[in-house]
C-alpha cells in the first residue's frame, strides 16, 4: 500500500524544510534505511532515509524548494501501484485555493462533528500502543524524524533506537518503551511531528493497530475543533507559499550553477556521508576537493580513505596558469565593471535565531548600562593561575566566574520577566553565546558560582567545541538565568547584545585595551575593558543595574575577591 512521506518537524521552532538534494528519483527501488534526499532544518542538514522498502513512486517538491512541516514530499509503494487517486486525495485536501479553503474548513468541520458524535471505539482488547513524539526540551514544540533506524514488520525490545529526532539544537535518539512489532510507522523521513503527535505503533503481530490510530485520532479531534480550523487555514497559507516559489526558484538556481559539481548544490553544500565527513575532518582534508563516487556524486567513505590531496593540487595548479595564460593574452579588458549578486536562502537556524531576538527586542524594554573596568590586576592574576591551573583560564572564564559571584549578591538581576509574574532565581546558570557557521547557540554553565575557575574553563572549551559541531544536547543549552556574550577577542572594544529570553539581562564584553587612566592623581598607561549591561526594564530598574556592575567592577579589579 502508498505511504505518503511528509516533511517532519525536526526542531522545536521549525516551520519548513528545504530539499537540499534528492539522493534517488522516480521509479528507483529503494530499501528500508537507503538516503532519500537531504533536508536542511533550522538548525542543521539531515539525511532522510527511507523507513519501508519499495519503490518511489511520485516526488513532489524540487530540489532548492521549501515545504512547509507535514507538507508532501513523496509517495512510496508496490511497482506499478496506482497513488493517484492517493495523491488527489492529498491535492484535494490542500485548500491551495481560497475557495478550497472555505469549502475544506465546512467538510473538516462536518467531518470532525461526525467524529466526535460516533460512538467511542473499545480498543482494550488491541495489544498494541501508540508511540507519540516526546517533548525533549522544555521549548520544544515538534521534531522531526531525521531518520528510522526500523521498519515496518520488524521485532523491537525495550531500549531499541527506533529513530533519530531532530530538534532545533540536536538530533536525539527515540527509544522503544515495550518489546513486540513494528506495526506502523506513521511519519516519513524529514517529516516534522508536533509534541504528542503519532509516530508508530508497536504491539503484538496481526493487532489492529488502525482501529487504535482511529480512536487516538477521534479522541485528539475532539479537543480542540478551533484550534485545527485555525492550523489548516495556517498550513495551506504557508503551502500556497512554497508552491507559488518553487518556478522561479528553480530557474535562478539552474542560471546560476551552469557547471558547478554534482556534488554541491546552488548554495555550495557538499553532499557526503556522515562518516565521510568525520574521516575527513580527522584527516584534515578539504571535501570539496574530493570527487564523490556514491549516488548523484555524493562523497563515501572510500572517496575519503582514497583521496590524493597532490592530485588536486596538481589540477589547481594547472588550472591557475591556464587562467594566467588567458589573461596574460588580454591587452585590453573587455569588460571593466559588471553588476552581479547571489541570493542565498536563509538557513532554518537563522530563521530561528531571527524570529526569537526580534521577539525579545520588540516585546522587552530594553535599555543599557555601560561601565570600564581595570583589568591590569585581573591580568596579574591570570597569569600567576594559569602557572598552577590544569587548563588554561581564559579572561572570559574570569569574567564568567565574577558575573556568578555577583548575582549571588544580586538576585533581582538573576530574574526573568514571566507575563504576570516575575521568577526570581535562587540558581546561577550562566549562558555563555556561542558563534556557529549558521548562527548562535547558548550552551549553560550550571551552577557557576559554585564552580572553581578551572572547572568553568574545562566546560566552556567542552560547549564551545560541541557548539561547533552541533553535538550539544538539550540539558546542554537550557535553564539559563544570566547570558554573557564576549567578542574581546574580535578587536571589539563595545557593544550592546539583544537579551536572550527568558533572562532579564545580558552582558556584553568587548577586548581589553590599552589606554591612558588617571591612577593616584597621575596619568598612566592601564589595560581597560568595557561591558555594556542590556536589561529588561520590566524586571530590572537602572539603579538595580547600576548596582550589580559596580559589584562586578570591583571583583574583576581585584580578583582575589571572586576566589574566595
Amino acid at each position: 500500500m502508498a505511504e505518503v512521506i511528509k516533511m517532519p518537524k525536526m526542531s522545536d521552532t521549525m516551520e519548513e524544510g528545504v530539499i537540499s538534494s534528492w539522493l534517488v528519483k522516480e521509479g528507483d527501488k529503494v530499501s528500508s534505511g537507503d538516503i532519500l534526499a537531504e533536508v536542511e532544518t533550522d538548525k542543521a542538514t539531515m539525511e532522510l532515509e527511507s523507513y519501508e522498502d519499495g519503490t518511489i513512486l511520485y516526488i513532489g517538491i524540487k530540489e532548492g524548494d521549501a515545504v512547509p512541516v507535514d507538507g508532501v514530499i513523496a509517495i512510496i509503494g508496490e511497482k506499478g501501484e496506482d497513488y493517484k487517486d492517493l495523491l488527489k486525495e492529498i491535492e484535494n485536501g490542500s485548500s491551495s485555493s481560497s475557495d478550497k479553503k472555505e469549502e475544506k474548513k465546512e467538510a473538516s468541520k462536518s467531518e470532525e462533528s461526525k467524529e466526535d458524535s460516533s460512538e467511542a471505539i473499545d480498543t482494550s482488547k488491541i495489544n498494541a500502543s501508540v508511540i507519540t513524539m516526546p517533548k525533549m526540551s522544555d521549548t520544544m514544540e515538534e521534531g522531526t524524524i531525521a531518520s528510522w533506524l526500523k521498519k515496518e514488520g520488524d521485532k523491537v525490545e525495550s531500549g531499541d533506537i527506533l529513530a533519530e529526532v531532530e530538534t532545533d539544537k540536536a538530533t536525539m535518539e527515540l527509544e522503544a518503551y515495550e518489546d513486540g512489532i513494528l506495526l506502523h510507522i506513521g511519519v516519513a523521513e524529514g517529516d516534522a511531528v508536533p509534541v504528542d503527535g503519532v509516530i508508530a505503533v508497536v504491539g503484538e503481530k496481526g493487532a489492529d493497530y488502525e482501529a487504535l490510530l482511529k480512536a487516538h485520532k477521534q479522541k485528539a479531534s475532539g479537543k480542540s475543533e478551533d484550534s485545527s480550523s485555525e492550523k489548516e487555514e495556517s498550513a495551506a497559507a504557508k503551502t500556497e507559499k512554497a508552491d507559488a516559489a518553487p518556478q522561479n526558484v528553480a530557474n535562478a538556481t539552474s542560471g546560476s550553477s551552469n557547471g558547478s559539481s554534482s556534488k554541491t548544490s546552488s548554495g555550495g553544500r557538499i553532499f557526503a556521508s556522515p562518516l565521510a565527513k568525520k574521516i575527513a575532518e580527522d584527516k584534515g582534508i578539504d571535501l570539496s576537493q574530493v570527487n564523490g563516487s556514491g549516488d548523484n556524486g555524493r562523497i563515501i567513505k572510500s572517496d575519503v580513505e582514497n583521496f590524493t590531496p597532490s592530485k588536486a593540487a596538481a589540477s589547481s595548479s594547472e588550472a591557475t596558469k591556464s587562467a594566467a595564460s588567458s589573461e596574460s593574452k588580454m591587452s585590453i579588458p573587455q569588460v571593466v565593471g559588471e553588476e552581479s549578486y547571489e541570493e542565498v536562502k536563509v538557513s532554518q537556524m537563522r530563521k530561528t535565531v531571527g524570529k526569537r531576538l526580534s521577539e525579545s527586542k520588540f516585546t522587552a524594554p530594553h535599555f543599557y548600562l555601560t561601565m570600564e573596568i581595570n583589568m591590569d590586576k585581573a591580568m596579574e592574576a591570570r597569569k600567576s593561575i594559569n602557572e598552577i591551573s590544569p587548563v588554561k583560564i581564559s579572561f572570559n572564564d574570569m569574567v564568567i566566574k565574577a558575573t556568578a559571584a555577583a548575582l549571588r549578591q544580586h538576585p533581582k538581576v538573576n530574574s526573568a520577566w514571566m507575563g504576570d509574574k516575575i521568577r526570581k532565581n535562587h540558581h546561577i546558570h550562566i549562558g555563555m553565546a556561542v558563534a556557529v557557521e549558521e548562527g548562535l547557540l547558548v550552551p549553560v554553565i550550571r551552577f557557576a558560582d559554585n564552580k572553581t575557575l578551572s572547572h568553568i574553563a574545562t566546560e566552556a572549551k567542552d560547549f564551545a567545541q560541541k557548539a561547533k559541531n552541533k553535538e550539544l544536547q538539550p540539558k546542554d543549552w537550557e535553564g539559563n538565568t544570566f547570558t554573557i556574550s564576549n567578542l574581546g577577542m574580535f578587536g571589539i572594544e563595545e557593544f550592546t547584545a539583544i537579551i536572550n529570553p527568558p533572562d532579564a539581562c545580558i552582558l556584553a564584553v568587548g577586548g581589553i585595551k590599552q589606554t591612558a587612566i588617571v591612577k593616584d592623581g597621575e596619568l598612566t598607561v592601564g589595560n581597560v575593558m568595557k561591558v555594556t549591561m542590556s536589561c529588561d526594564h520590566r524586571v530590572v530598574d537602572g539603579a538595580v543595574g547600576s548596582a550589580f556592575l559596580q559589584t562586578l567592577k570591583g571583583l574583576l579589579e581585584d580578583p582575589v575577591r571572586i576566589l574566595i
